[in-house]
């Protein structure tokens, strides 16, 4: 990985799950965890207590969901960038608050409340960020300070600064913001030798993209992307918990408001959209109080009516994205899916129809985000020198005119890095300050597009009307950041802006959390340390009343008595307790303690005393 400060890591921040890799010459690697070469995912999901502290990321918060509902934190992604009056809808029906945030109520801020505080979704997005990069120092034994993240390639610039400084806040240095598709190109192109045309339909949990690219030669080039950054597996998820609310509200007359419901509604719909996927149908029950159950069979048939207006969406997009690239079905060499809703057998089975094409489906479509972020941070860091990437910006970027106007500056799906100057002057005699609204979207006006924020070019000397001549220049760096600037030719005043958005953070703001990361990392590690000395005392506790059970007739009716109390204090002890190393030292004690039992039921298990399943007799062994 070349001198020691030059590791950059790739990491998929995903609305579901997030992973990290890295790319050597052999070609990109998935970093895993500490539970071996599969633990390579990890859940986008934070849990906390109730004062607001985190507790657990990734598998342990997600199987936590339905006891703590409150508290545990998930699709965040769907929150990254936008204001609250953006997501309100969607907000009523997550079982955790958000809210806006903005005291001086200039600025739209969705936030999570946990507890008693109050968090920004880049804050959270952080700590997922943090989390992967941990992983990363101890595969590779290192600090580890830069990163590729990738984003949907519809991600507007709020989207993409939200991201930028939720990386910031990880402590780590955004050398890169990627399209997600363009990185499943990457790792998908890597070992073809022909040249091609491809579309990638990238479907995850919150967004979706459609990306034609061209690989030729070693250069990957966007020729057109679409997509939708509020449209994925959660609405699936979400069609489905409708259904289940709006028919237990008509059966039993009870409105699904409670926390816990909302969650175990959600975890439920999970679950039936994969089992749909292998079965025909599925069975549910839901038990909802004073002896009430609901019941219900879905249907695979039933399911792909709910799902496909959601489809349908998708693939308008594609339709317009071969549009753009002046392409038609028989000009795509090939379909890559991407994201975990492509598992869905009706998303596969229409989007070959749309393509007249069987997707590709030989990467794991979980993985290969990831595995193209790797691909990238190995060319910036000078391993991989033979690849090329030209990307494209995924909205038209301009600012308001006179009359409330869209005036365009830069198209959508022109070539990145790109820069574009218009000159604009004023409307009334005397006019010293011009106030610019930076907007983007593809619609004519300036109340159907989206505000990135505004600012005042000011000094200009008095004039008659239509005198002063104002350059105003967009500047849209590789990561599809915007910068933008305004310049009176007459009189050389000038203002310039890194666009902060209405419901985004600013620079201090960021510096701010970023330093709090930094002060408090010896709390939240050991908050951590606490976190896993209290995992490993469960699993051992689990592990000896396995053996009492296994292994009843080798203890005396005392011995076992004694132990499944001391088992039940000490458990007691572990929730009660925030000091690690007492925690610890009582786990090694009762561990020492165990030994002498340990060694009988090993003795009782080698001499065959124990029944055993070997032979032609399938049966489980029964209790003596």
């Amino acid at each position: 990985m070349g001198e020691k400060n030059d590791i950059i890591i790739g990491i998929d921040l995903g609305t579901t799950n997030s992973l990290v890799a890295f790319a050597d010459e052999a070609g990109p690697h998935l970093i895993a965890g500490e539970n071996g070469p599969d633990d390579v995912i990890v859940p986008s999901v934070l849990g906390f207590d109730e004062a607001g502290v985190l507790k657990t990321i990734g598998v342990e918060a997600r199987e936590h969901a339905v006891e703590q509902p409150t508290t545990t934190i998930h699709s965040v992604k769907r929150l990254m960038g936008r204001g609250f009056a953006d997501v309100a809808q969607e907000a009523a029906a997550l079982p955790y608050r958000v809210e806006r945030r903005d005291e001086s109520g200039e600025r739209d801020i969705a936030s999570i409340i946990v507890g008693e505080r109050s968090f920004t979704p880049p804050e959270l997005s952080a700590l997922i960020l943090r989390d992967l990069k941990q992983r990363a120092e101890t595969h590779f034994g290192r600090s580890i300070t830069k990163t590729v993240i990738t984003v949907p390639a519809q991600f507007d610039d709020a989207q993409r600064q939200a991201t930028r400084d939720a990386g910031q806040i990880a402590g780590l240095e955004v050398v890169r913001i990627v399209n997600e598709p363009t990185a499943a190109a990457l790792a998908y192109g890597l070992d073809r030798k022909e040249d091609a045309t491809i579309a990638v339909y990238d479907l995850g949990g919150g967004t979706f993209d459609i990306s034609i690219l061209r690989l030729e030669d070693g250069v990957f080039e966007v020729l057109a992307t679409n997509g939708d950054t509020h449209l994925g597996g959660d609405d699936f998820d979400n069609a489905l918990i409708s259904l289940f609310a709006s028919e237990i509200r008509d059966q039993f007359g009870i409105e699904i408001t409670s926390p816990t419901i909302k969650q175990q509604l959600r975890t439920l719909s999970e679950n039936i959209k994969k089992r749909l996927s292998d079965d025909d149908e599925a069975q549910i029950q839901i038990a909802i109080g004073n002896d009430k159950v609901y019941e219900k069979t879905i249907t695979r048939d039933d399911f792909e009516k709910m799902i496909d207006p959601f489809v349908a969406r998708t693939l308008d997009a594609c339709s317009r994205a071969m549009k753009t690239a002046g392409l038609t079905q028989s000009e795509i060499n090939q379909v890559v899916l991407v994201g975990g809703s492509t598992r869905v057998p009706y998303v596969r089975r229409r989007v070959g129809e749309v393509f007249d094409t069987k997707p590709y489906t030989a990467l794991n479509p979980e993985h290969v985000v990831a595995m193209g972020a790797g691909v990238q941070a190995a060319i910036l860091s000078g391993i991989e020198r033979d690849v090329l990437l030209l990307d494209v910006t995924p909205l038209s970027l301009g600012i308001e005119t006179l009359g409330g106007a869209m005036g365009k500056l830069i198209p959508a799906n022109v070539k990145i890095p790109c820069q574009a100057s218009e000159t604009f002057t004023t409307f009334k005699d005397g006019q010293t300050n011009i106030k610019i609204n930076v907007l983007q979207g593809e619609r004519e006006l300036a109340d159907d597009c989206r505000s990135l924020g505004v600012f005042e070019l000011g000094g200009i000397p008095p004039m008659p009307a239509g005198l002063p001549k104002i350059d105003v220049t967009f500047l849209i760096d590789q990561n599809g950041i915007l910068s933008v600037s305004a310049k009176e030719q007459r009189s050389g005043k000038a203002a310039s802006i890194q666009i902060i958005p209405s419901h985004g953070l600013t620079r201090d703001e960021v510096k701010r959390m970023e330093q709090e990361a930094i002060t408090h990392a010896r709390e939240d590690m050991a908050a951590h340390h606490l976190i896993d000395v209290r995992t490993t005392l469960e699993f051992d506790l689990n592990k000896v009343e396995g053996m009492l059970d296994r292994y009843e007739t080798q203890f005396t009716v005392n011995e076992t008595t004694d132990f499944s109390k001391r088992i039940s204090e000490l458990r007691s002890f572990a929730r009660s307790c925030d000091d690690a190393t007492t925690i610890n030292e009582r786990r090694e004690a009762f561990n020492q303690s165990t030994l002498p039992l340990a060694e009988r039921a090993m003795t009782a298990a080698l001499s065959g005393s124990i029944a055993s399943t070997d032979g032609d007799d399938d049966r489980a062994p029964e209790k003596h």
